[in-house]
């Protein structure tokens, strides 16, 4: 009952503050303005994206995410950007949509804690339209040895206290084995414990 409590009701707030501190926002405002058109976001979450979109280039935006207790923060904050938003309760492997529906698909903070990540990238490839783009912002694994072992020993732990996160996905690989071509890439520390903070932000195709 505890567990169910936390996850319902602890978790999302708890979500909803880390994910929305100034450098993780920084992070969101150098990618997310570039959607455009028809516009897939993956792990909507409480809607910390919706204010970057730019509603001079995007048309309607489908939010996807498996945390329905979410959607009220998330529909209150939509409601204020003047961009359609449609908000589906799925598991992030479940797109309904046809193929080549979106021209941007938008992904940030989320990969770390889709359980199949790489069948929901396969997905995401699939509902993209030809010539559209794939915007990611996401941790995951560290460049240096000693951050790499402290990332795959607090693995086990981190995962029931945050939603499902791994600390150690190789992001651009886990991306192109979804199918996709990686066509810009940054990737650095942001301030924090370096286990938890290593960011990858780019497009692929």
């Amino acid at each position: 009952m505890i567990r169910t409590w936390y996850d319902r009701h602890a978790l999302p707030r708890l979500i909803d503050f880390a994910c929305g501190m100034g450098d993780v926002m920084k992070q969101r405002s150098l990618l997310v303005p570039r959607a455009r058109g028809r516009v897939l976001e993956i792990g909507m979450g409480t809607g910390l994206n919706l204010s970057f979109y730019d509603p001079a280039k995007v048309s309607t935006i489908v939010g996807v995410d498996p945390a329905a207790q979410m959607q009220k923060l998330a529909r209150e904050r939509a409601a204020r950007i003047g961009i359609p938003v449609e908000m589906v309760a799925l598991e992030l492997g479940q797109i309904r949509a046809d193929a080549g529906s979106f021209d941007s698909i938008v992904c940030t903070f989320t990969l770390c804690s889709i359980p199949d990540a790489l069948a929901a990238l396969k997905e995401m490839r699939r509902v993209l339209k030809p010539g559209g783009e794939f915007l990611f912002c996401e941790h995951g694994l560290a460049p240096d040895a000693g951050v790499r072992a402290w990332q795959h020993r607090l693995t086990p732990v981190w995962k029931p206290l945050a939603g499902g996160c791994h600390l150690d996905r190789d992001m651009p690989a886990l991306i192109e084995s979804g199918g996709f071509q990686l066509r810009e890439l940054s990737q650095d520390y942001l301030p924090g414990p370096r286990p938890m903070t290593y960011v990858y932000r780019g497009m692929a195709d």
